[in-house]
């Protein structure tokens, strides 16, 4: 009998030790896969509370925020987040500011995206609003900065603010509604540009044209069209060369977006609703074809950057934003091409081409902060602060003195420093380069003139879409291929599919041309699902497992 015992004291403990080992495996896995799947099942982010402003910011506290911003490897620009950065820290020493730089917003995109599936997402990031709005598909990931903007103490101008901030009224208006959709401000702009079509006139005139305050479609096109004359041995005569391809746009997407404005065409509906698939894109898209087909319209991803061209003397006009004005003319301070190809040209700026010159309509465009949200509310406000700094009147001046972009704020805009900014135009090639100033004031003498798109889940990829309809047609003739009815039948087929715009809210195909978006990127969708397929794998192995555990402590007990 107790001998009996000893070995049922024995075999117990060691039977409840494989049961605990079991469970003990169980416990730590099936909650993770458990917290991954639901992380999933809200498109990647872990639920989180949505933040209060504290009452009081904790000044002893030790905070450290992670910084992402853009730069195209400008040092003057990366010198200012530096010098923003080493400023606020003395302001504030207890914050500690860690700065990442990416070469373009798409790579700053895709890692939020898979870092908001790891809850590891920065706490500032210089972004666009489509992006936040597909960030916004993870339960408060991003701040709603409603409350932040008007605090007494901590909002924009509040009397615990450490310096000198604008008020939220001194945000020029039109830019802060960029930033509000889905019923709440969900970020600050940071720059603002538009587009501006850069001239080489002395080509203009030497065609025989006088190029006229306002452009119209078609003035660039009859204009282009001239330039393709060549003589007996295949040189341009307009300039002598091999290579004229008189009409280069930058973006596809904007050029496609801001031409069915002007015509008063559907693009999309303030709730994802998708107007792009029309007859009007297809009326655009066959004019577009012809130019392309006689070689006087390119695109950058096709063709390669309309600077390049522009300034070796090989286009007359080139589309881009009036933030890359400082790599457009034969003096500019930013030129890729080397001197022995530069040709003297005289440089004009205008407003992009127009259909109505008596109704001009432009795109507002430019980079915006958002605050990801954190456990701690304290590391939040911290990341608020600084978003602050950013819109003081020494970094909003010192950034768009870089390039052709204008400040956000009324106050930094109308300040003594910035008008003798303005008012010095032409002194040199560098700071003062005259075409990157008219770029500047081509945009503030025509902020009502501008306008955004709405703003939802999904914008992103009808964007990349309306662009990808133009490339696509152009890269089509260029292969001398038929471009008719059914091939853009084809086409709105095709990119429908290619950015999966053929899915709403709930996965439904919306019929009669017109969608509403609510799937996630290609990218996330692909991450996510990879998420989810290694947890259902860990979750069966972890099952068999427990069954083979089950066995031999059946087997153990015999």
């Amino acid at each position: 009998m107790n001998q009996g015992m000893k070995e049922n004291d024995w075999k117990c403990p060691k039977s409840r030790w494989r049961r605990n080992s079991i469970w003990s495996r169980l416990g730590l896995w099936v909650p993770a896969a458990l917290c991954c799947l639901a992380l999933t099942g809200c498109h990647g982010s872990r639920g989180m509370g949505a933040f209060a402003v504290p009452e009081e910011f904790d000044s002893s506290g030790q905070y450290e925020i992670t910084f992402w911003a853009k730069n195209d490897t400008n040092k003057t620009q990366t010198a200012i987040y530096e010098k923003a950065i080493e400023d606020f820290e003395t302001l504030y020493p207890n914050i500690r500011v860690n700065l990442r730089l990416y070469t373009d917003y798409g790579r700053i995109y895709n890692d939020v995206i898979t870092n908001i599936a790891t809850n590891t997402t920065p706490n500032v990031c210089i972004t666009y609003p489509d992006h936040i709005a597909t960030y916004l598909t993870g339960s408060n990931q991003v701040v709603a900065l409603d409350e932040l903007l008007v605090n007494e103490k901590y909002g924009l101008g509040g009397s615990q603010v450490k310096f000198d901030a604008p008020a939220k009224g001194e945000i020029i208006p039109q830019f802060l509604e960029e930033c509000s959709f889905g019923g709440h401000y969900y970020a600050l702009p940071y720059m603002r540009s538009t587009e501006a079509c850069y001239i080489n006139k002395t080509y203009v005139e030497a065609l025989g044209y006088t190029l006229p305050e306002i452009l119209t479609w078609d003035f660039i096109w009859e204009v282009s069209e001239a330039a393709m004359e060549q003589d007996e041995e295949g040189n341009f005569l307009v300039n002598g060369q091999k290579v004229m391809i008189p009409f280069i746009y930058k973006s596809t997407d904007n050029m496609m977006i801001q031409m069915l404005r002007q015509k008063g065409a559907g693009y999309s509906g303030e709730d994802g609703e998708i107007l792009l698939f029309q007859d009007t894109t297809r009326e655009l898209l066959e004019t577009i074809a012809i130019h392309a087909g006689t070689g006087a319209f390119s695109t950058f991803k096709i063709s390669s950057y309309p600077a390049n061209f522009l300034n070796a003397g090989q286009c007359i006009f080139a589309v881009d934003s009036t933030a890359g004005a400082t790599w457009m003319g034969s003096h500019a301070p930013l030129i890729d091409i080397s001197e022995d190809k530069l040709v003297e040209f005289e440089t004009q700026v205008r407003m992009i081409p127009q259909f109505d010159t008596a109704n001009p309509v432009m795109i507002s465009q430019g980079p915006s902060v958002c605050i990801f949200n954190k456990e701690d509310p304290q590391e939040v406000l911290a990341s608020w602060l600084f978003v602050q700094y950013l819109l003081t009147n020494e970094v909003q001046i010192a950034y768009s003195e870089t390039e052709g972009y204008v400040p956000v704020t009324r106050k930094a805009q109308d300040s003594p420093e910035y008008q003798d900014y303005l008012a010095r135009e032409g002194e040199d090639n560098t700071l003062y380069y005259e075409i990157k100033l008219d770029a500047a004031k081509l945009l503030l003498d025509n902020v009502d003139n501008t306008f955004v798109t709405p703003v939802f889940n999904g914008s992103a990829s009808l964007r990349d879409a309306a662009g990808q309809l133009i490339e696509n047609t152009v890269k089509s003739v260029r292969r001398k291929q038929t471009v008719d009815d059914a091939y853009f039948e084809k086409l709105y087929d095709d990119t429908i599919s290619l950015y999966r715009l053929d899915q709403g809210d709930m996965g439904e195909t919306v019929s009669g041309g017109r969608q509403k978006l609510g799937a996630l990127p290609r990218t996330s969708v692909t991450l996510l699902s990879a998420l989810a397929g290694a947890w259902v794998l860990i979750l069966s192995y972890v099952g068999i497992s427990a069954m083979r555990e089950r066995r031999k402590n059946r087997e153990s007990t015999k």
